[in-house]
């Protein structure tokens, strides 16, 4: 039986290594957007504040996004909306960032170049709006007077395809009976 040296072997493999280096293989975590419109509105005014069930509803949004790793929060700068994603917000120690609801090709942009996890709090027509802008499906509209509940993730992997989970959270919205 001959036994060979493991030195050329050693040798051969520190010149590849030297001569092409070592291509490090990593998995490119997936872009996690959870999107969802601001909780109940006190009256129709131009900026109205929260009513106690929207508070209670902001506070479940914050129960059940604890563990979702969420990274970073944008909100537009209107009292609902910033007052929907403070709890949570608060909870897991982030800043709101604030975003403008008639640039979402802007906010969209944003998030694909920083990746991680974000929560962004808008409005019932700009909420869907950013679900298609990310390449998510958004279903039916959201009804504007009382549809409150709608939690959107949406996933970006590698290649940049889309995939969108639409879950309910929260007292849940009925449709009005005429």
């Amino acid at each position: 039986m001959k036994l060979y040296s493991a030195r050329p072997i050693v040798l051969i493999l520190l010149f590849n290594f030297l001569l092409f280096g070592i291509e490090e293989v990593t998995a490119k975590e997936p872009l996690v957007v959870f999107l969802v419109r601001h909780a109940e509105k006190a009256d129709a005014g131009n900026d109205p504040e929260l009513t106690p069930s929207g508070k209670m509803r902001a506070m479940k949004l914050a129960e059940v996004l604890r563990d979702s790793r969420i990274e970073h929060v944008h909100s537009s700068d209107f009292i609902r909306t910033r007052n929907t994603a403070a709890p949570i917000a608060a909870r897991l120690g982030l800043k709101v960032q604030h975003y403008d609801p008639n640039d979402l090709p802007v906010l969209v942009a944003k998030l694909r170049k920083a990746e991680g996890r974000h929560l962004v709090v808008g409005h019932s027509n700009t909420t869907p709006r950013a679900v298609k802008l990310f390449g998510g499906e958004s279903g039916s509209a959201i009804y504007e007077k009382s549809e409150y509940d709608r939690l959107y993730i949406v996933t970006i992997d590698e290649e940049g395809k889309a995939s969108t989970v639409l879950l309910r959270y929260g007292k849940p919205y009925v449709a009005d009976q005429k």
